[in-house]
């Protein structure tokens, strides 16, 4: 290596933002999930950070923190929370020099205001602080919007190969031993990303099992360690981003094989949009749902609202299929999540088995639609604190912030402050709620669910209502994206992936 002990900056700017809706993300949304500065940037054991420590830490390289800051998904960063996490990352490398390698573990679809492409933004100022030669390697979500300065102003990208996600930790080691490769001069990284006008949901984006997704990530990673591929990532685009250019495809880093690269890019990419149909889901309308759930014995039946994903960026507010299941008039247990800091925290002026009125839902992003009038008797009151059980943030703790549990009827209905990512059932059960003994379980995540209600759920039916992260983006009419695109345009003739290739 250039050393005896190789220096690697580390550092991290990590969330997914939603530009359809939700509301804006400032530094209070990274405060409340994950801010490290200093010393602690080098405490994580699990994680893409944590990954990366321990195969630097086996290796008898020196990590060189920088900033660790994650956030639940939501709306564009404002531009003042962006501009103090990119000047404190920045300041970070400006002291850290000089140094052998910088890794960074990114999103891939971060925005602020002002800046569509947060992650190519970012690389630049890397840049102009380290100069062209620098090694720079970092990892991405599969959902990330491959823009053409990622590609050149990074020496390799690798990506996240599991959906529901669950190998951050192995992502992490992926891109420090290539960083190291690197700086051991031991491999040339040249990358060739190609990509197609596919925008769709995450239903069909599952990478395990049968599935369009899962084929065309199986084909890739066959070709790992073949020849001179280096490395093979698919990218299932963050269709909730409105920038040009946007698309799905694959992304090939071979070891000084610039053809090689794109051509098996290219093949990814083709490979991906042949299979553009089986990646639509069916959905159904509220009442039909309903209907159809009340058709199979027992439950629970997950009603998986995925239009309000808090995962995704939505503010988890919709009340679309409370207002269906009301209407219904259902006797049976059923349980419903909704984001509504002022219900909760009036809720929590109240003692456990008062009746009050509440007006819930749609408070904080009033697009998609109208407030339900409730009365309600309060079952429990909650500091909204949850341990995930599962996926990317197992044992970690989520907060809710003050919650409460309310019901209208059968209908269970849990009132939380904060939007937090959905796995599986954590949120109900730290307020006492049971799925089992539930006949519907509102859901707002269009992936997790698969894992996290296995073996429970005895039906799972995506639903079409109105948010910021619809199953399908067919009726989506974006303001920055030109046409064609898949899914408002089914055939678009004498298409060819549009190609992006390293500089180095």
């Amino acid at each position: 290596m250039s050393s005896a002990r190789p220096t690697i900056a580390l550092g991290s700017l990590f969330i997914e933002c939603n530009q359809l809706g939700g509301v804006p993300t400032g530094l209070g949304g990274f405060e409340r999930c994950e801010l490290r500065r200093g010393a602690e940037v080098l405490a994580p054991s699990s994680g893409v950070v944590g990954g990366m420590l321990k195969v630097l830490q086996n290796r008898g390289a020196r990590p060189a923190p920088l900033l660790v800051a994650t956030a639940c998904p939501g709306g564009a960063l404002t531009a003042d929370c962006y501009a103090t996490l990119k000047a404190e990352l920045l300041d970070g490398l400006r002291s850290a020099l000089p140094v052998d390698g910088l890794l960074l573990a990114l999103h891939g679809a971060a925005a602020a205001e002002g800046v569509g492409d947060l992650e190519g933004d970012l690389l630049a100022a890397v840049r102009d602080i380290t100069g062209p030669e620098l090694p720079v390697v970092a990892t991405l979500d599969l959902h990330a919007h491959v823009t053409a300065p990622m590609v050149e102003l990074a020496d390799a990208l690798i990506a996240w190969e599991t959906y529901p996600h669950r190998d951050a930790f192995a992502t992490g080691e992926r891109g420090a031993r290539m960083i190291l490769e690197i700086v051991d001069k031991k491999v040339r990284p040249v990358m060739a990303m190609a990509k197609v006008p596919l925008l769709t949901g995450s239903v069909h984006g599952n990478t395990e099992g049968e599935g369009p997704f899962a084929e065309v990530m199986r084909k890739a990673k066959s070709w790992e360690g073949r020849g001179p591929i280096l490395s093979t990532s698919v990218f299932h685009v963050y269709p909730y981003l409105d920038l040009p250019g946007m698309g799905s495809g694959g992304l090939v880093i071979t070891d000084n094989d610039r053809e090689r690269a794109a051509e098996f890019a290219v093949e990814l990419a083709e490979l991906y949009w042949g299979k553009r149909f089986a990646m639509e889901p069916e959905v159904h309308p509220p009442s039909e749902a309903i209907r159809r759930g009340l058709a199979i014995e027992g439950g629970p039946v997950l009603l998986v609202e995925t239009a309000d994903c808090c995962g995704g960026g939505a503010t988890g507010d919709s009340v679309a299929s409370l207002k269906a299941l009301l209407a219904c008039d259902i006797d049976d247990l059923c349980l419903v999540p909704v984001v509504d800091p002022a219900a909760a925290a009036l809720c929590h002026r109240h003692r456990v088995g008062d009746t009050l009125a509440l007006a819930l839902g749609h408070q904080l992003d009033p697009r998609w639609g109208k407030p339900v009038e409730l009365t309600v008797e309060l079952l429990a009151l909650s500091d909204g604190c949850f341990a995930y059980s599962g996926g990317i943030w197992a044992g970690q703790t989520g907060e809710m912030g003050p919650s409460a549990v309310v019901k209208a009827g059968g209908i269970e209905i849990l009132v939380m402050s904060n939007p937090t990512y959905d796995w599986a059932d954590e949120q109900f059960r730290a307020v006492g709620m049971s799925v089992e003994k539930a006949k519907f379980v509102v859901v707002k995540n269009p992936m997790n669910f698969r894992v996290g209600y296995r073996g429970v759920a005895k039906e799972a039916l995506i639903l079409d209502t109105p948010g910021p992260t619809p199953a399908t983006l067919r009726g989506v009419a974006y303001a920055n994206l030109a046409r064609p695109y898949f899914p408002r345009d089914e055939d678009i003739p004498n298409l060819k992936p549009v190609v992006i290739t390293s500089r180095n």
